[in-house]
């Protein structure tokens, strides 16, 4: 019996670690282009259309819960734009053709082999894979969200209490995103050298207002070994020195707002930090759009005239913007560990882009606490710099923490520019340089 075991054992890894399927080049235009030979349809939707507390039941099937919820409880509404497609840069499309075969996960949760570039698994999520919750983790991670390297400059944060509307705080930042390896588009081509430590991914914030935060740094260095923990530094301005966080800080409130720093981007964090499932395919509609279509607000307008996205609704914590119907997927991640503050989060995956448009976040007792909303842009209806970059630009964001009524709300100016983003910006020296 116990030979038996083992056999069926190794048989189990075995087919975990071997893919499902081979990826086809075929597959590749399907992940790539979706609506190549046409976009999603549900009766009565059309672009232009107002879904509000009047109307919302009938679209029940084409929005994720906490968004129906708040549409029915004339919290806020949603106008459908036409689904349009969001074509990634070709040389990322090239990097995974030149991929296809040679990558596999390896045979612990946050390994993989035989990755250069590109989207690691670009074929259709099966359900008769056990592993392919983790495989959309990947494509997640290494996904083209900002592309080799990008800006947020400047990023405004602001808090708000969502029964009254009251503007509690607001912060301004500049976000900066630096990719060391398997770069596809901006030189040097596929990492930067030297790297000794092995770096994935750096991220760099610097708050510039107001005084009470000015130069308030954040360092995150995420290593391509996904089983090893990222390193994070935090300068605080008022103490004047620098301290490198604990694990277990990614998941407090960001300087008091509603996003946790494992919330960035959708889900900043290891893949071998969560159980990841995926629930299925389904056409919904999510926060995509072209920025220069909107009504802007005439707050915080950059000298070049560039606006941000505009706030209102309840509290004035829902950006106002359109949103299309679009193919995503449905991935759960659960924490390993017990004392996590949530239970479990559901992410709802653009299947184009692989960006985290919409993720809700359940507290420990399984309640909804948090729905976090992350808008994009077409880069060509955007700052002319970001024309043809293939990078869907996060353009705005609200968190809603739906037990406490609050929410943090986000307007981003995105910018795909190499030059804002020096190697030197993401090191622990820069943090003490910037700091005095």
């Amino acid at each position: 019996m116990r030979l038996l075991n083992t056999t069926l054992a190794a048989g189990v890894i075995l087919a975990a670690t071997l893919p499902v399927q081979a990826a086809t080049n075929e597959d590749v235009e399907k992940s790539f282009y979706p609506y190549k030979t046409g976009v999603p349809t549900f009766e009565g939707l059309s672009a232009g259309l107002v879904i509000d507390q009047s109307n919302v039941d009938k679209f029940k099937d084409v929005l994720d819960p906490a968004m129906h919820e708040f549409i029915s409880q004339d919290w806020t509404k949603i106008t459908v734009g036409e689904t349009t497609s969001f074509d990634l840069h070709p040389n990322y499309v090239q990097a995974t053709r030149d991929g296809l075969g040679k990558v596999k996960l390896g045979e612990k949760s946050g390994e993989i082999e035989g990755f250069i570039a590109g989207r690691p698994f670009p074929e259709e999520p099966s359900m008769d894979d056990p592993r392919v919750g983790e495989k959309l983790a990947w494509n997640y991670k290494y996904g083209y969200n900002w592309g080799d390297n990008a800006a947020i400059y400047p990023f405004y944060w602001k808090y708000k209490d969502m029964n009254s509307g009251k503007l509690e705080r607001t912060i301004k930042f500049n976000f900066h995103f630096l990719n060391y390896m398997h770069r596809v588009n901006q030189e040097p081509l596929p990492e930067i050298s030297p790297n000794p430590s092995k770096l994935f991914r750096a991220i760099y914030v610097q708050a510039l207002e107001p005084f009470d935060v000015k130069n308030t740094q954040l360092l995150i260095h995420r290593y391509e070994n996904d089983l090893k923990r990222d390193s994070a530094w935090l300068y605080l301005g008022f103490q004047r020195r620098v301290r490198r966080l604990a694990s277990g800080q990614v998941t407090d409130a960001f300087l008091g707002s509603d996003v946790m720093i494992e919330d960035f981007e959708g889900y900043n964090g290891r893949i071998n930090d969560m159980e990841w499932t995926f629930k299925g395919a389904k056409n919904i509609l999510v926060p995509f759009y072209n920025h220069n279509d909107l009504k802007l607000t005439e707050e915080h307008k950059e000298s070049d005239g560039y606006q941000f996205v505009e706030m209102g609704d309840k509290g004035n914590c829902f950006p106002q913007i359109t949103w299309q119907l679009r193919k995503v997927y449905e991935l759960e991640n659960k924490p390993k560990d017990s004392n996590h503050p949530i239970s479990r989060r559901v992410h709802y995956i653009d299947a184009q882009t692989f960006t985290i448009p919409r993720t809700l976040t359940y507290d420990r007792k399984g309640d909804l606490w948090k729905s976090w909303q992350i808008g994009q842009a077409h880069p060509d209806h955007h700052l002319p710099k970001n024309k043809g970059t293939g990078v869907a630009i996060d353009d705005s964001f609200t968190m809603i923490d739906v037990q406490a009524m609050h929410c943090t709300t986000g307007q981003f100016k995105g910018q795909v520019d190499p030059a804002l983003n020096p190697t030197n910006k993401f090191t622990v020296q820069n943090l003490r340089a910037s700091g005095r």
